[in-house]
């Protein structure tokens, strides 16, 4: 019966795998199938009159500085507030910060969006004037600032607060699952708490810290009503605190529902382009943490 069961769970688990591989390839053949009118096109037929790559271009740049912007916020907040539940906060309050967290990720993207449109873009206008004003002479903070702060810098803001319980929780779960030897031992040397952080917990979570970065950025890269409740469309922007852009998602989601023919071909082949965004952003991430396993401190 043991061995029968083991077989019985062994391909359970196989067919689970190949399943798995079977929809992600049909995923990938029905965006390919349905975005080649589009990559034959004449370019006057789509939308902008310029060819695809002109229209694709601006909302794929989009897509990227939100996502940027989410990470460079919530990465070190996430990280911080994970070490503090695991390692410094008293159990009561840990425990409390834990719960918190997760339900924070289990708010719909949609309530994000509406408090990104209606409270956070409307205390923003004069931090973005502020930086309009004194730090335009840096690219990204080129005036004149956006009257109604509804702008890429929100958008990513935004972002930041949604993938941040993601990087938290994880990161808090391989923070607590150091070995507790190695600390004990740091500490017994003289290391002080920061010091046994350093030496002990930060190695060895190393790659879970990468994983929660890259599962907080498929969030962001994806992520579709948020985005488009506080961003207006617009045409490529080099400053994040003027109107204008888009994001791959919010694209596709704003105007999927009354495209027909070749506009939603192209629309297609739009979630084509995101999909192989999102496959090489994992496909270097698992680069990374396999080339750092093994100086990782878990061996």
């Amino acid at each position: 019966m043991g061995r029968t069961g083991d077989k019985v769970f062994s391909g359970a688990a196989m067919a689970a795998g190949i399943l798995i591989l079977v929809v992600l390839f049909s995923v990938a053949i029905f965006l390919l199938v349905q975005a080649l009118p589009t990559f034959s096109a004449k370019p006057a037929d789509l939308t902008g009159g310029e060819g695809f790559f002109s229209y694709i271009f601006p909302i794929v740049i989009g897509t990227l500085i939100a996502a940027a912007i989410a990470l460079i916020i919530a990465t070190p907040i996430g990280i911080g507030v994970a070490l503090f539940i695991s390692h410094y906060a008293p159990r009561r309050l840990a425990q409390g910060l834990g719960y918190v967290v997760d339900l924070l990720a289990a708010i719909p993207s949609v309530v994000y969006g509406a408090w990104g449109a209606s409270f956070l873009a409307s205390n923003l206008k004069e931090p973005y004037a502020w930086l309009a004003e004194n730090l335009g002479w840096i690219p990204i903070f080129a005036g004149p600032a956006s009257g109604t702060a509804k702008t890429m810098l929100t958008a990513g803001i935004v972002l930041a607060v949604m993938v941040l319980p993601i990087i938290t929780s994880l990161t808090r779960e391989i923070f607590l699952q150091a070995p507790k030897l190695h600390e004990e031992a740091a500490l017994a040397l003289g290391a002080t708490r920061w010091e046994m952080i350093k030496m002990a917990v930060l190695p060895f979570a190393r790659p879970g810290i990468i994983s929660a970065v890259m599962l907080g950025l498929g969030r962001a890269l994806g992520e579709t009503m948020a985005v488009a409740l506080v961003l207006s469309s617009g045409p490529l922007i080099a400053s994040l605190i003027q109107s204008g852009n888009q994001t791959v998602a919010a694209e596709i989601a704003l105007n999927f529902p009354e495209a027909f023919g070749l506009r939603l071909n192209e629309l297609i082949a739009a979630g084509l382009v995101l999909f192989l965004i999102t496959l090489a952003v994992n496909m270097v991430a698992r680069w990374i943490i396999s080339r750092h396993k093994e100086f990782s401190g878990a061996n």
